[in-house]
């Protein structure tokens, strides 16, 4: 079993859950102390997790900040326990937040975002995404529900015009890249209950192909890494999006 593991870091940029309506989700938990990470330091070749920001309605400049959503408490969670169970050397003092459009952006194998139902990138990023993707890039797309997942093709559609979004098989490698997993119906949405499926992107369409991107429908996996320290959530549960998590960066890493 997976220990849950608190983390502090230098603070240059905090971020607070209940500072603003958008950071870290919809959930409870309100007050929590802050959480400090170093963002955008200069890369060092180790692994550094990065969130995608983009502007949105109802987004930047609201209190609803839709790509900031479990951010950053998540990904400080998450980085602990990624170094403590596997050998990827793993900056958990620092972490990125990018624009699709950054130059920074092909420093990285592994790019994270959310709210994809909100997402409408600018030509600059989309032209960028490509790249990015077609270079060996793999995104990893999580928190969005329902009809979001219309949006989230249509956006994708101009970044890969003949890409299709296909579901991921329970076989597929991603899920057995660092952890056998199996336990599909234990990752449910955290408040929803909503039962997550899994869609993505391989090159040529080849569902034998290096998959590019892997998104979450109905599903919420960082909600689970933000609370890991906090007991809102049962152990088990958390520990399988902590399972997901290791699994798409070691196989983001590797293929």
């Amino acid at each position: 079993m997976l220990m849950l593991l608190m983390m502090a870091a230098t603070p240059v940029l905090v971020a607070q859950r209940g500072f603003d309506g958008g950071f870290g989700g919809r959930g409870g938990g309100r007050g929590l102390p802050p959480v400090a990470l170093v963002t955008n330091a200069p890369y060092d070749g180790r692994f550094e997790f990065l969130r995608i920001r983009y502007s949105a309605a109802g987004g930047l400049g609201s209190r609803d900040i839709k790509w900031a959503h479990d951010w950053a408490r998540a990904e400080a969670n998450f980085t602990k326990i990624l170094q403590e169970v596997s050998s990827v050397g793993t900056r958990t003092k620092e972490s990125a937040v990018l624009g699709f459009d950054d130059p920074a952006l092909f420093e990285h194998t592994i790019a994270y975002i959310v709210e994809v139902g909100y997402w409408v990138p600018t030509e600059s990023e989309v032209t960028s995404l490509r790249h990015w993707l077609r270079r060996g890039g793999f995104l990893i797309v999580d928190d969005f529900q329902g009809r979001d997942i219309d949006n989230f093709e249509r956006q994708m559609q101009r970044v890969l015009p003949d890409a299709r979004l296909l579901p991921v098989p329970p076989t597929h490698p991603v899920f057995d890249a660092f952890y056998h997993f199996t336990d599909f119906a234990g990752v449910v949405h955290p408040y929803s209950g909503q039962q997550t499926s899994y869609w993505g992107i391989f090159e040529r369409n080849d569902p034998t192909g290096r998959l590019m991107v892997m998104a979450n429908h109905n599903g919420d996996i960082a909600e689970y890494w933000e609370f890991a320290d906090q007991g809102l959530f049962q152990i088990g549960p958390s520990n399988e999006a902590f399972k997901l998590g290791v699994n798409y960066i070691v196989y983001g890493l590797t293929r």
